[in-house]
């Protein structure tokens, strides 16, 4: 199995996301435009684009972006009440087919702003309940004709989609990714899901999430491919390993003081669930064995307002980050989906620096 690199594009209303460069136009088609032309030249694979209410709409972000590059491959964050499965597996299969087969999916089941476009915020088993159900709906309409399906939150009959999606080497449709550390998501992904995303926990942490799913996958008797394994995290990298230090610091010093100023940690605000997710609670709970943990896992950007992937950062020079990410990939991680901010000089600076170790 090869190992696959990708970055992240924001696409948000307000400008700076986690300290990105604010600018005139900065979710517009053409500066987005750049970053992924970015990636496509600098070895990229593609890029995931977040899914929020309230934020531009992903998958019309992922189309457009798609339109103007050539081998750019979105990783399309949706979300299932957001979508319903047939018409989610009609649209990705379609772009799929217009774009040559460079369509990934991120399956998101965490809190949103359920209420503003018209869904219902059951418990946590109801809604992964929900979410297995979109999965195993969306994969049948994929690879099946005429399908019929009842479950408890979805239904069709005889129900075909078209075009149908093309068999690729290796991929008998487009790549269903997951996050989620709580058992019930952990249950979905090791029965429904192909890539298990995880927040950038320490190495031993990642390792007894992968036997535990490896377990699961067993238990439940998996009737797809063996489950894949991806790190999503914020990767700090600059010249030397003193320069990323300093730099670092100076950064999350910056951070700490926004924190003082706006009486709430701005990452987490943005979205007021996260806090309660078992994921990030995972992430935040890291800060009490360490300030440093492994060789260059920081744990202090999660104290002063870090979430998602900006709560912990790898920080060094690209050997140092490239030594860790092979770690990870010894432990079986073989999607990394990496960024920092400002992203277009880091698509660049660590397309040229950091990739080339991690390839070679």
């Amino acid at each position: 199995m090869s190992t696959e690199f990708l970055w992240y594009i924001p696409n948000q209303v307000e400008p700076g996301h986690r300290g990105d460069n604010t600018q005139a136009g900065h979710n517009s088609l053409e500066t987005l435009t750049r970053q992924a032309l970015a990636l496509e030249q600098n070895g990229w694979t593609g890029a995931l684009i977040g899914a929020g209410w309230g934020r531009p709409d992903t998958f019309t972000v992922a189309t457009a972006l798609a339109a103007r590059t050539t081998t750019f491959e979105p990783l399309i964050a949706i979300r299932p009440g957001y979508w319903r499965p047939a018409n989610f597996a009609a649209s990705a299969a379609a772009l799929d087919h217009l774009t040559g087969g460079r369509v990934r999916v991120n399956i998101v089941s965490g809190k949103d702003d359920l209420a503003a476009y018209g869904d219902t915020d059951g418990d946590q088993a109801n809604r992964y309940a929900r979410t297995q159900e979109f999965l195993q709906l969306v994969r049948k309409l994929w690879t099946e004709e005429n399908v019929t399906y009842r479950g408890e939150h979805f239904h069709v009959e005889n129900s075909t989609i078209g075009p149908r999606i093309e068999t690729r080497p290796g991929r008998p449709h487009p790549k269903l990714y997951f996050g989620g550390a709580s058992e019930a998501a952990e249950k979905v992904a090791a029965a429904e899901a192909d890539v298990q995303l995880f927040w950038g926990e320490t190495l031993d942490g990642v390792a007894e999430r992968i036997d535990r799913l490896e377990a699961l996958s067993r238990q439940i008797d998996r009737q797809h491919a063996p489950l894949e394994y991806g790190l999503r995290i914020t990767t700090f990298v600059r010249d030397t390993t003193e320069q990323a230090w300093k730099e670092a610091e100076e950064k999350v010093a910056q951070m700490a003081a926004r924190q003082r100023e706006q009486g709430a940690p701005e990452s987490l605000a943005q979205n007021p669930h996260r806090r309660s997710a078992v994921g990030q609670q995972r992430l935040l709970d890291l800060a009490s064995r360490g300030e440093v943990l492994d060789d260059n896992l920081y744990t202090t950007p999660g104290k002063v307002g870090g979430g998602g992937a900006a709560t912990t950062w790898l920080v060094g020079s690209a050997e140092d980050v490239a030594k860790s990410l092979r770690k990870y990939e010894d432990l079986g991680i073989s999607h990394f989906v990496l960024s920092d901010t400002p992203y277009l000089p880091e698509i660049e600076r660590q397309g040229s620096q950091l990739l080339p170790l991690l390839r070679g």
